[in-house]
């Protein structure tokens, strides 16, 4: 095997790492793909965490015993990340969004790659402690974000159907009171969607008074999981008492006004400082 260069082998080795967050590669799987001793991949490992600091994407774990090695977790600065959600609050504040009914269009900006991806990350950042093994979300616009929460995490992802489906086999169905219409409706998922016991996380795109979000814990008891953390692309700021007690929402509707075509949007950063 030829052997690489010290500049060929990081690049490599960044590239493996960022691309499988939260995947643990051990010493001796860059020694044999990199035909090097151990001591040079561990000098290799150094340079690329320093690199990955200074880049401020995330960082590099290194994990003793047996079953350790390295790997890269996604961290996104908070600098970075109220700044990107600051840029959003404009674009989705433009008045051509306010859609009749007191609703908002933000479909394009949910289901754009570039945009979901970033709020993934965002999302990730924020509960990559917690040792997600799933990611839980109601179809459909929350799917994009979820999906892209669960693959920064490198988890799969569980989507909460509004309807039981044959092809899915045996499902669990329960009722739950909708927050934004008060009405009662039905979520089901299928039993072979996840194992027993395991611990998730809820990705949704939007929250009024929080009657889906305790719909999906209530699915969640059926299967006893531990929910580890709410995540929430948009919330209104009322009612202020929601029917989950802790969630986390990246941007905060304040007001919309279809008269005069006027959203008020604000992070969650800038409504704690007003």
């Amino acid at each position: 095997m030829d052997k690489f260069k010290k500049n060929e082998r990081i690049g490599a080795i960044l590239y493996i790492l960022t691309n499988n967050p939260n995947s643990i590669f051990t010493y001796n799987y860059f020694v044999e793909k990199f035909n090097s001793s151990k001591t040079t991949i561990s000098g290799d490992i150094v340079t690329v965490k320093e690199l990955v600091d200074k880049l401020s994407i995330g960082y590099v774990e290194t994990i003793a015993g047996a079953g350790g090695g390295v790997r890269f977790v996604y961290n996104v600065p908070s600098e970075s990340s109220e700044e990107f959600l600051k840029k959003l609050c404009h674009r989705i504040s433009d008045e051509s969004r306010v859609i009749p009914g007191g609703f908002i269009f933000v479909m394009d900006i949910l289901y754009s790659p570039d945009i979901s991806s970033k709020i993934g990350t965002i999302f990730a950042s924020k509960f990559a402690d917690k040792n997600i093994e799933y990611v839980v979300t109601i179809e459909t616009k929350g799917i994009p974000i979820a999906l892209m929460t669960a693959k920064t995490l490198n988890v799969p992802l569980v989507i909460i159907r509004k309807d039981a489906r044959i092809t899915e086999g045996p499902t669990v169905s329960i009722n739950y009171i909708s927050g934004s219409t008060g009405k009662i409706q039905t979520m089901s998922l299928s039993r072979k969607s996840m194992k027993e016991g395991a611990r998730v996380l809820i990705i949704d795109d939007f929250m009024k008074a929080g009657g889906t979000a305790k719909g999906i814990i209530d699915m969640m008891k059926e299967f006893k999981a531990e929910v580890e953390g709410i995540g929430v692309f948009m919330s209104t700021e009322e009612p202020k008492k929601k029917l989950v007690d802790e969630f986390e929402s990246l941007l905060i509707l304040k007001e919309i006004n279809e008269q005069k075509g006027e959203i008020v949007l604000k992070t969650k950063k800038e409504l704690t400082e007003e």
